[in-house]
């Protein structure tokens, strides 16, 4: 039991997390829940265009990055089968390696799946944000145009509205996959033994802690400063 308490530790802060950003009374102030709200205004901004090319380029543009995030996900599921399915040389590369824990097979075979279990459940979420995303695109298409030098009606805003809506849960499938893969790094230190898998889940958890409540970006969308720094 001992072997897996890395995974335990693993999951708890992972879930920490999750809970931290997305449920508990400090999620307002995160850096997603900002950007929800310029969200929304971006398409309520969209109700009082009459031509709404940019928009439909920056749909464009969250579609590609949600694929690209969605293909690296199924690049790490084929890596995570070819891990199950050639141990014994990747374990007696891991055995010459003095840093690196020689664990059973048994554990291997368990570590291999749950990264597989990882790299699956980012996928889903990319899948579901790019779906969500396309109907953002219908949503945005079917909102009726507001006529020359017209301002919007009560109706189109509505319509906006149910665009930045569904643009907004998919930006928070998105996070999550984003949030996975990130993750990731830490359950893959695993290799190092429990304590090094503890170490750096904490670290990654740390990272994402500041850029969600104390980066700069956060402070560029509360004052309107451009960030000194990435």
């Amino acid at each position: 039991m001992s072997d897996y308490y890395g995974v335990i530790g693993f999951l708890l802060i992972a879930g920490g997390f999750s809970w931290l950003v997305d449920h508990s009374p400090f999620s307002k102030h995160t850096l997603s829940r900002a950007m929800d709200v310029h969200r929304r205004r971006w398409m309520e901004g969209m109700a009082n265009r009459q031509v709404r090319i940019m928009d439909s380029q920056i749909i464009a543009g969250l579609q590609n990055g949600i694929a690209f995030f969605a293909s690296t996900a199924l690049l790490g599921i084929g890596a995570a089968f070819t891990l199950i399915t050639a141990l014994d040389p990747v374990m007696s590369a891991v055995q010459d390696v003095p840093f690196l824990d020689a664990s059973s097979r048994l554990q291997w075979e368990v570590m291999s799946l749950g990264l597989l279990v990882i790299y699956a459940y980012a996928f889903f979420k990319f899948g579901w944000a790019y779906r969500l995303v396309n109907y953002s695109a219908m949503l945005l298409g079917a909102t009726p145009d507001t006529g020359r030098d017209a301002a919007a009606s009560e109706d189109i805003l509505a319509a906006a509205r149910r665009a930045g809506a569904m643009n907004v849960v998919a930006g928070r499938q998105f996070n999550r996959g984003l949030r996975t893969l990130f993750m990731s790094i830490g359950y893959l230190a695993w290799i190092g033994g429990p304590a090094a898998q503890i170490l750096v889940t904490l670290a990654v958890a740390a990272i994402l802690i500041y850029r969600q409540f104390a980066s700069p970006a956060l402070a560029a969308l509360k004052a309107g400063d451009t960030p000194a720094r990435g």
